[in-house]
């Protein structure tokens, strides 16, 4: 190809903007004018199919397109096999009362003196163990906030100490799509990504618990009614294998994670493990425990609840998600493989010039997507794509950038009253988003912790440097060049 053909490639700013207008347009549409909100795999095919318009137009090739497509794939292949080995995980480990005794043990913690700061622990316990926020509110939260009324805690408090909980899973556990997709976008090791978090997250929830163990003290002396958590802990107690024990398969997971092995190999360790726990204890046989690892687990307790929060996972319930990942990160390839993401970047390189300014463009352009796309997977998939470069070019690691996609994406989607989250909480919690907004304390902690580490330039860790509780070297006037 002559030198006047390989310059004739490129993508102008106004190019690339209305491929990025496109995208929010259409999605604005389908989730507020056609209410269609599970078929942003269609709306981001088409914007998908405008920017290869755009980018042919500007003199790239059909194959350029694809090499993007592919690049863009190729990213999402280990974050997605780990997501379909989470499935599989997740159908192992409730038979097995892996899940189900960390559960029952969470339980017995509640405590009427401390009824706030218990629920938020309790609910951070479950999401941890289930690796989904929603599943935690529709169960815990919902028996929680009936407790909540019968003590006269206002309905506002309990819903934000739920979501507070809740939340911290979603982001944490290795179990959740929106933790493996983040280390997707970031380009990160899974648990390099979740080590990181802890770092950001882990103040904030502790913080979170400490504002919610002073501001419940007025309502110490209070009543609880337990018959609903009572009939929980029998549920889980009388159908599953509550011991111990059924914790092995974590600690195993967390010492693989701690001695580095890849979390691909972990899961497929965690899950076999898991599966030989349910055939021994839960006397499930092999035919039935392949079937549970496909299509997932089915608790019939007889318990709502048990049999709600437990009858979920295998290899098939994740790919809706796994679709998903592979649809955005081919746009994001595209965009990132024909220079839109460069030409976007160009005009914003004076605020992502320096650790500084990058995160916190980073948090405050995720909280704008999730605003306006009503989607945490957007939030995290769009700011995500386009910053890379930038972290690159400062040579952050790459478990920074997916730590932030967590810190300002994830965390906010339950504040946005229109977004997924906002709506599914205000409809099991039957609170207005609103209403629990100023108690949802880890929301707001979590990207302002991020905010702080980026302006002061604390665990903002670089190339040839291991992540500890030291303060690094200043490199905040390093330089975008390109």
């Amino acid at each position: 190809m002559s030198e006047k053909a390989i310059k004739e490639k490129k993508v102008s700013f106004g190019g690339a903007l209305f491929v990025l207008l496109f995208l929010c347009v259409a999605m604005f549409m389908q989730i507020f004018v056609l209410h269609q909100d599970w078929v942003t795999h269609i709306t981001l095919l088409l914007a998908a199919l405008v920017a290869g318009i755009v980018a042919m137009l500007s003199g790239y090739t059909w194959d350029d397109v694809q090499n993007g497509i592919l690049y863009g794939c190729n990213i999402a292949m280990i974050p997605m096999l780990i997501l379909m080995l989470v499935g599989v995980l997740i159908a192992s480990w409730i038979p097995a009362g892996v899940i189900p005794t960390l559960i029952y043990y969470g339980l017995l913690i509640l405590s009427p003196n401390v009824f706030l700061v218990t629920v938020c622990f309790v609910c951070t316990v479950a999401s941890l163990a289930t690796g989904s926020s929603w599943t935690t509110g529709a169960t815990f939260g919902v028996a929680f906030m009936g407790i909540g009324m019968g003590l006269g805690i206002p309905p506002a408090m309990t819903a934000g100490a739920v979501v507070s909980g809740a939340i911290f899973g979603d982001k944490m556990s290795p179990l959740s799509d929106s933790t493996n997709l983040a280390a997707g976008v970031g380009e990160a090791d899974l648990f390099d990504h979740i080590k990181s978090m802890i770092y950001t997250t882990g103040p904030a929830i502790i913080i979170a618990l400490a504002i919610y163990a002073v501001i419940g003290m007025k309502f110490v002396g209070g009543t609880v009614n337990t018959e609903q958590i009572t009939s929980i802990l029998t549920g889980l107690k009388d159908n599953y294998f509550i011991s111990p024990i059924a914790i092995i398969p974590p600690i195993i997971v967390v010492v693989l994670a701690v001695k580095k092995v890849s979390g691909l190999a972990v899961m497929v360790i965690a899950s076999v493990i898991g599966a030989i726990f349910a055939m021994l204890f839960q006397g499930i046989g092999l035919g039935d425990m392949l079937s549970i690892l496909n299509y997932g687990y089915t608790s019939s307790t007889g318990v709502a609840e048990v049999d709600a929060l437990l009858s979920r996972g295998g290899l098939q319930s994740m790919m809706w998600t796994i679709s998903l990942g592979f649809v955005a990160l081919s746009l994001g390839g595209i965009l990132e493989k024909t220079g839109m993401l460069e030409a976007l970047l160009s005009k914003i390189s004076g605020l992502v010039s320096n650790v500084r300014g990058l995160i916190i463009t980073h948090v405050l352009s995720a909280i704008l997507v999730n605003i306006f796309s009503a989607s945490q997977y957007m939030a995290i998939i769009i700011p995500g794509r386009m910053l890379v470069p930038a972290y690159k070019k400062l040579n952050i690691l790459p478990q920074v950038c997916s730590r932030t996609c967590e810190d300002s994406a994830t965390v906010t989607s339950p504040l946005i009253p229109w977004g997924l989250c906002g709506v599914y909480f205000t409809g099991v919690l039957g609170v207005s988003t609103v209403e629990y907004l100023p108690y949802t304390y880890l929301a707001f902690l979590a990207p302002a912790i991020a905010i702080i580490y980026g302006a002061t330039n604390k665990f903002v860790w670089r190339e040839g440097e291991k992540p500890s509780v030291k303060t690094y070297h200043d490199n905040e006037t390093a330089e975008i060049n390109g």
